[in-house]
Parts: C-alpha cells; sequence; structure tokens
C-alpha cells in the first residue's frame, strides 16, 4: 500500500512539471533542428557541440591550450608516427596538405618524405601555426608552409595536392560536408585523402567517444562527398588507416 502512494506522488509530480512547463511554452523533449545537413540537438554529450552529421555527434575542437597533449612522448608508441607517414608511401617530390596540422607532430615528418616537394601546415587556430612557424624556424625546414584555414574551407589552391592527411583532425570538423567537398576539389584527379583516426569499435582504445570513430561511419561520410574508399589498414596500435581516393 505505501509503494502504490508513493508511485501516485510521484506521478503527481511529474503532471505538475508538464501541465506547468506546457504553459510556460517549455518543450517536454530535447529540442531538434536541421538545415538539410546536419541536425542540432539541445541535449548532447558534453564532448559534443550539439551538431550531427550522418547520425555522428561532432566533437568539440581540442583548443591550442592542449599543445603539450599533441607533443607527448608516449605518442610515439600509442600512436606509431612514424610507421604512418611511411605507408603513405610518397614519391619524393609530391605535395600534401597536412590538415588540423596543430603543433605540426606530422607536419615535419612528412617533410622528411617529400624532399623534392611541398607540404601544406593548415589549421584554424592561429596559435598552432605560430607554434609551428617557430618550430620550422628552429628546424630550418624549408619545404613547409601554413594556411590559416576556416572551418568551412582549407584554403588550398584547387587540383595541387596528391595527398591530404586528416590526424585526429575530422571528427573535430564543424562543417565536414563543405570542409571535405573542399579538400576534394584541391585534391589533383586520383588525389587521395588517408584518415588517421582512433577505433571506436574498440572499448580498449581509452579515447573518449566523441574523439573516436569507427571504419563504417568516416567510409559514410566520405561516400557522401564523392570521395572512394580504398582501404582500411590495422596496423597502427589504436587507429584506423582509411585510405580514400577523388
Amino acid at each position: 500500500m505505501m509503494l502504490i502512494r508513493r508511485l501516485l506522488f510521484l506521478l503527481l509530480i511529474w503532471l505538475s512539471i508538464g501541465v506547468g512547463a506546457l504553459a510556460l511554452g517549455i518543450p517536454l523533449t530535447p529540442a531538434t533542428a536541421t538545415d538539410g545537413i546536419y541536425i542540432y540537438r539541445q541535449w548532447h554529450d558534453p564532448d559534443g557541440i550539439g551538431k550531427f552529421y550522418q547520425g555522428r555527434e561532432i566533437a568539440q575542437v581540442m583548443g591550442h591550450q592542449g599543445l603539450l597533449w599533441l607533443e607527448r612522448p608516449s605518442r610515439m608508441f600509442e600512436e606509431a608516427p612514424d610507421r604512418a607517414i611511411a605507408a603513405l608511401n610518397l614519391p619524393p617530390d609530391a605535395v600534401v596538405a597536412d590538415i588540423g596540422a596543430g603543433s605540426g607532430y606530422l607536419s615535419f615528418r612528412l617533410t622528411y618524405q617529400v624532399p623534392k616537394g611541398k607540404v601544406w601546415a593548415v589549421d584554424v587556430q592561429p596559435e598552432m601555426l605560430d607554434y609551428l612557424k617557430f618550430q620550422q624556424q628552429a628546424l630550418g625546414i624549408k619545404n613547409i608552409e601554413t594556411v590559416l584555414g576556416t572551418e568551412r574551407d582549407p584554403h588550398l589552391p584547387p587540383e595541387s595536392i596528391d595527398l591530404v592527411l586528416l590526424t585526429d583532425a575530422y571528427h573535430e570538423f564543424a562543417y565536414p560536408y563543405e570542409m571535405m567537398t573542399q579538400i576534394r576539389a584541391a585534391l589533383k584527379p586520383g588525389g587521395r585523402v588517408v584518415l588517421l583516426e582512433y577505433r571506436r569499435e574498440d572499448p580498449l582504445v581509452l579515447i573518449k567517444t566523441l574523439y573516436k570513430m569507427s571504419d563504417r561511419q568516416a567510409r559514410r561520410e566520405l561516400a557522401a562527398v564523392g570521395f572512394t574508399w580504398v582501404e582500411t589498414a590495422e596496423f597502427l596500435p589504436q587507429q584506423h588507416f582509411l585510405v580514400f581516393e577523388r
């Protein structure tokens, strides 16, 4: 009898809240809106921006305050960056774009692979590029050029790039459809995009959920802007190595 009274009391409270919310015009369900490409939700993961693309919530951008995380010593065995760069099989005169370059952790490694070519290091945060340029000067590297991109456009010349590398960056693109459309336009015919993304399918990869991507999701999203999936290689410790072609 006591349990029934408690349940009735809770029901009355819930109904009172509902009636009051309706009277004030407050929705009882999460607000949802769409612009045709993206869905916006009021209730979402605290690590996300409340914006969804192809069923995936877009992660918040890691600010330049996290620069030390990009340069952490453990990254050498967590991501095996030298193995990843070697697997790109770049000719010495290739033109490569490192989009979401951050501190230049991979940009500088790319320059040694293309001594007769060029590396475009693109980021939306000027603070990241300032650090990268400081390091470039200290190392005396000549074949790298920094570019301040925007959320919608990396500002790269059309049909000028052999390969675009996106390392733990794509999941943070606020406008992935627009960005990948511009990246596709910047690639030469037959040019490649390589995504390095922490494996969302693997519970042993101890990275926050929104900062990981599944193979299926990545393939779905890049197909939406006209890329052809080539392969998904699994030789890295924790990341997918996803290859797409224009």
